[in-house]
């Protein structure tokens, strides 16, 4: 079985920081891609950040400049770091990973969703 694991989040003010984390554990063979996605009230999930496992990321337009996203391969661990917030970046944050387990299956595991909300 594999789980991803998020943390941080919270609240923060326009302008203000965060970082999230996002560790996968369980029986791993190899993680390839791990993302990013968020949810915002009333809309649809879009991706944010995305990262191989070689370190080569791609980032949605609207975030591009302000949030880093980063991984530690020895840790099955992605962050995603987010500076300049501003209120319309207030969503449910998930992280995705795409998995190959011991036993040869590859899949896409989800992240349970940690709430980051920007607000004065």
């Amino acid at each position: 079985q594999v789980q991803l694991v998020e943390s941080g989040g919270g609240l923060a003010q326009p302008g203000g920081s965060l970082g999230l984390s996002c560790a996968a554990s369980g029986s791993i063979l190899r993680t390839d891609f791990m993302s990013w996605y968020r949810q915002g009230p009333d809309q649809q999930r879009e991706l944010v950040a995305q990262i191989t496992d070689g370190g080569v990321t791609n980032y949605a337009v609207s975030v591009k400049g302000r949030f880093t996203i980063s991984r530690d391969n020895n840790k099955n661990t992605v962050y995603l770091q987010m500076n300049d917030l501003k209120p319309e970046d207030t969503a449910v944050y998930y992280c995705r990973a795409d998995i190959l387990s011991l036993r040869r299956d590859f899949s896409t595991y989800w992240g349970q969703g940690t709430q980051v909300t920007v607000s004065s």
